[in-house]
């Protein structure tokens, strides 16, 4: 059974000067919440709403206590139980139930639903329905907001079960390393579905589990929205005079189940009438009479008001308009996306000069630093031991701690921070040691990176770019030689390029910075290390096409990454046989260019996909099934392909390359294919 015991530091209640405009104010915005929520309830029930629906019944004097602190240019994001944050914030009650029936009129266009709610115009960021998946974000925006200067606070709300979540520890701890102006505010309802605080914490004094991180955080009544107020009122104004982040528990109860699916047997119906004992619409309206500030006219009022405009609101839902099918594809991708041209792609080499890949991947981000200040790098020992890699190596010294940002071992967090960054204007590049670290980010690139915009309704986009290494061959076993760079070019949202070439290394990536859509880059840590004459005019390329790599008439071997030049050696080795391939460079596997692809095939008839990655379920498949379902009557014989074996990669080096494909390999596939016959 969740205890009623509340600590509230300090008792606040009696130092507050209260006018009465101001506890009327109060008394409405609880009101209208309550109201709201209560008609959704019965909407709910009505089927006019489905999915999820999580009510904020009782926990009213959170979002309205706290929305008092708040500047209308302060940032605000919150979690999946949101219907009061946004109506408190001042978003359009019509425009939250239209997308609560997923209506285009909806302040997401319906796209979003109960959980994701979001609006421009007041700064709300949303609602995210993965628990404590919207904490490294709040930690970008404000990370964004600092490196600009700009006064501005971000208030992340989340309930207590996000506490045992990691991204609330390795969030908090960016936060308050980096001295960001966040404003946190869990609202501890003591469940995180059905299961008590008490039994999924050994430490259930949540406020002491932030300070543990050196944020000043207190405990609240999170049932008297004067104390709510009062104590955010101070924060907010601690955090403005640049003394960091802060950290409010405020001890709620929610009236109703977890959400309308819930049956609610975890806890019992006389908790929850005890709690109702203390509803903060009655606890204020209470506190209101006491000091003769409030009469039963000034409440009676209140409801007809706030009935008219919640009634006003089912209206506007009602006579909203279901988006049209057509437009379903809508909001995946940017549609003032980038439109750069690129006349002299590919370049006409005249004049070159020798660098490694890894000096043209740094020139470019000192470029794109020196000309754009909303770039900046972030991640794992990209500063002062300038990078795993040493791609990163001098820019420490160049453009100091600021913008090349050595993060913690929290892969998720400083992602996530990335995300936030991009959301909030800045053009981060962020770095993910190998790829499969990324798996540690990989909700904040599937569930955030990949989804914000679509969930938005167009309203948010998030141009991050997110550098990894990637591939075996340098004997580093199982956890370090991934190849999965296929994995994410499943996600829509996102856009995956996979740089072969020193023109692509260093073009790519500044092309990449330029999109408003977030990139990852794969990157071959084999070939970090090559030279290769670099145009001295080199600039942007496309990031959204193939390229022939080779001209030939007897095959085609389409690859990507470090395969590429093992693709071209075996090329050669096969034109002293008479066996003549053309050899294509996919450089993008999101979107894949599907134009080039297909003329070759038309031209040669064969085709062999050579990938690192696994064969089940791989990059290779796709193109596979795109072949047979665009150029089918085209083919000669059936679609090949060369993958890395299905094993973990191993150790031993003579393990290791019979598990990738090499160039021999390729050689000895091509010569079956072609005799065949």
């Amino acid at each position: 059974m969740a205890s009623m015991t509340v600590t509230r530091d300090p008792p606040v209640k009696d130092e507050i000067t209260l006018d009465r405009e101001h506890g009327l104010f109060l008394l409405r915005e609880m009101l209208r919440i309550r109201r709201f929520e209560e008609k959704s309830a019965e909407l709910y029930s009505a089927m006019k709403i489905r999915g999820f629906l999580h009510l904020y019944n009782g926990e009213e004097a959170v979002a309205v206590g706290v929305m008092q602190a708040l500047r209308p240019e302060d940032n605000l994001i919150a979690t999946y139980r949101e219907h009061g944050q946004a109506l408190a914030r001042g978003v359009d009650p019509g425009a939250v139930m239209a997308e609560l029936y997923g209506k285009m009129e909806g302040c997401a266009r319906g796209r979003g639903g109960s959980m994701h709610l979001f609006d421009k115009e007041t700064r709300f960021y949303g609602g995210n329905a993965i628990v404590g998946g919207h904490l490294p974000l709040a930690v970008g925006m404000a990370l964004a907001d600092k490196l600009r200067g700009i006064d501005r606070v971000t208030c992340c709300f989340f309930g207590d079960g996000a506490v045992a979540e990691g991204e609330f520890h390795e969030s908090l701890n960016l936060c308050a390393l980096w001295e960001l102006p966040v404003l946190w505010i869990c609202e501890n309802n003591r469940y995180g579905m059905g299961t008590a605080l008490e039994y999924s914490e050994s430490e259930t004094d949540i406020a002491k589990k932030a300070a543990s991180y050196k944020i000043e955080a207190k405990a609240v009544d999170g049932m008297d929205v004067l104390a709510v107020e009062e104590l955010a009122a101070r924060f907010a104004e601690e955090i403005r005079a640049g003394k960091g982040p802060r950290f409010i528990e405020a001890q709620t109860y929610r009236f109703r189940a977890h959400s309308m699916f819930d049956a609610e047997l975890y806890r019992k119906k006389e908790e929850v009438e005890e709690w109702k004992h203390r509803d903060p619409i009655t606890i204020l309206y209470q506190e209101l009479d006491e000091r003769g500030l409030v009469t039963q006219e000034d409440l009676d009022r209140m409801e007809a008001e706030v009935a008219k405009e919640v009634a006003a609101a089912v209206e506007f839902a009602e006579n909203g308009a279901w988006e049209p099918v057509e437009e379903l594809t809508r909001f995946v991708y940017s549609e003032n996306g980038h439109e750069s041209t690129y006349p002299d792609w590919p370049a006409q080499v005249t004049e070159t000069r020798e660098v490694t890949f890894r000096e043209a991947l740094r020139e470019a981000m000192r470029q794109a630093m020196t000309e754009d200040e909303r770039v900046f790098l972030m991640g794992e020992d990209v500063g002062r031991y300038g990078g795993c890699f040493a791609v990163s190596m001098g820019l420490f010294e160049e453009f100091g701690p600021e913008r090349i940002r050595d993060t913690p071992l929290s892969e998720s967090a400083f992602t996530g921070a990335g995300i936030g960054a991009a959301l909030a204007g800045m053009r981060p590049i962020v770095e993910v040691m190998t790829c499969n670290f990324s798996m540690l980010a990989s909700d904040q690139i599937l569930n955030n990176a990949a989804t914000i915009l679509h969930m938005s309704g167009g309203l948010f986009n998030v141009p991050v770019v997110i550098r990894m290494s990637t591939g075996g061959g340098k004997q580093l076993a199982a956890q370090h030689s991934h190849s999965l760079e296929g994995w994410y070019a499943h996600i829509p949202g996102i856009k995956v390029i996979t740089p072969a070439t020193i023109e692509d290394f260093r073009g790519m990536l500044l092309t990449a910075l330029e999109d408003p859509d977030p990139v990852l880059i794969f990157e071959n840590s084999l070939l970090y290390n090559h030279k290769g004459e670099l145009p001295a005019d080199a600039g942007k390329v496309p990031i959204d096409k193939a390229k022939v790599m080779r001209e030939g008439r007897d095959l085609t071997i389409l690859t990507y990454s470090a395969s590429l030049w093992r693709a071209l050696e075996a090329a050669e080795t096969l034109a002293e046989q008479g066996i003549d391939c053309e050899v294509i460079d996919l450089r993008t596997l999101r979107p894949l260019d599907d134009e080039t692809i297909m003329a070759s095939v038309a031209k040669t008839h064969r085709v062999l996909i050579v990938d690192e990655g696994w064969r089940s379920g791989g990059i290779s498949a796709e193109i596979a099934a795109r072949i047979m379902e665009q150029a089918f009557y085209e083919l000669d014989l059936p679609v090949e392909r060369l993958c890395g074996a299905e094993v973990p990669m191993p150790y031993p080096k003579h393990l290791e390359e019979a598990a990738m494909p090499l160039a021999p390999d390729i050689v000895a596939v091509v010569q079956r294919m072609v005799n065949h016959d």
